[in-house]
């Protein structure tokens, strides 16, 4: 335990009395001397802002880049998955609140200098790097530099986000930045209020329109919970915004809930659910629309979205056929979404 590394932090202006405005996310904290911003990374110190997880790395893996997920990336390569402490949400129910919802000081992590990381990524195989599990947009100093270095090594670097980050900060970071999966957490404010601790869904949605919009790979998932966001109505919104707004291109992941933290007062999904929403999204027009959490179902595989044919098989996170040719339908020659090459884990990178 014991403070991260500390790092002048960027996105910020000192306001009178040695407060601070910080500017990397929508919450724009005004922060009092001595005190921490919503995200509990970002600390005033007499009237300058700093970061206090720069590198500060309490969780690391080595995973499948299918379990971000990110279907039409990369498909069957390993990608080094890096955490530090903390979020600017409040999930109810957040999976890793243990390391999401504590700061730096609470929690045992381990000093990893950028130079560190390209280092194990490269030592296990890994085609690029995940800045994961927690919120990596409250270390986006940290992870700037991790993508640098990165892309000088010939190594991707993804996002697995919630998207609530300010459009300047994007903006920065987005030579950086290849790949993201975006949470959707639900298409209206009153989730984001209640649930989620935050004041509405908007910026997110800028986030995401943002990024299809200057060539970054985008993923989105919305993670169907009984009784709050499962609703027909409101699963065909998100797919209409999806469709308008991203194009039908974007690969839409509908992800089963498990009862977790403190929403533990409701089943998990049922699969039907899932189905409906699937169903849905391609009644909206949404080419590829996945199952998430459901092992082996029909749906966690790509299929062509003009005649239908099995393009990508997966089981759990792992690729077990893959079909495409040159990125084509091998039957009907239809161009598929997918950045870079296949992997497979029975051969070298």
């Amino acid at each position: 335990m014991g403070g991260g590394l500390k790092k002048p932090a960027k996105f910020w202006e000192k306001l009178p009395d040695k407060k601070v405005r910080c500017s990397l996310c929508p919450w724009r904290c005004e922060i009092a001397p001595g005190k921490l911003g919503v995200c509990r990374s970002r600390k005033n110190e007499d009237g300058d802002l700093y970061t206090l997880v720069y590198g500060s790395i309490v969780s690391m893996a080595a995973d499948p880049i299918e379990k971000k997920p990110l279907y039409h990336f990369w498909p069957g390569t390993d990608v080094f998955s890096l955490a530090a402490p903390g979020c600017n949400f409040k999930c109810l129910h957040c999976q890793n609140w243990t390391i999401s919802q504590v700061n730096v000081e609470e929690i045992a992590h381990e000093d990893l200098p950028p130079e560190r990381a390209i280092e194990l990524t490269k030592r296990y195989g890994c085609k690029g790097i995940a800045h994961t599990y927690s919120e990596p947009a409250i270390w986006m100093e940290y992870a700037y530099d991790v993508g640098k270095l990165a892309h000088r090594e010939d190594l991707y670097n993804v996002y697995v986000t919630n998207g609530y980050m300010t459009i300047d900060a994007l903006e920065e970071f987005s030579p950086y930045l290849d790949a993201a999966n975006v949470d959707i957490k639900a298409f209206n404010d009153n989730f984001y209020r209640k649930i989620c601790g935050v004041p509405s869904l908007g910026p997110v949605l800028e986030a995401c329109e943002w990024m299809v919009g200057h060539g970054i790979h985008l993923e989105v998932t919305y993670l169907v919970i009984p009784r709050e966001n499962d609703s027909s109505e409101e699963i065909r919104k998100f797919c209409k915004w999806v469709f308008e707004k991203l194009g039908p291109e974007v690969p839409t992941h509908f992800s089963r809930f498990y009862p977790h933290y403190k929403m533990t007062d409701r089943s998990q999904t049922p699969v039907e659910a899932l189905e409906r929403a699937v169903k849905i999204a391609k009644e909206e027009g949404l080419h590829y629309v996945y199952v998430g959490n459901v092992p082996g179902h029909e749906f966690d595989n790509t299929y062509c979205p003009k005649c239908g044919e099995l393009l990508i098989e997966r089981y759990g996170f792992s690729v077990t056929r893959h079909e495409l040719k040159d990125k084509q339908c091998p039957k009907c020659g239809t161009k598929i979404n997918v950045v870079g090459e296949y992997k497979s884990k029975r051969g070298l990178f």
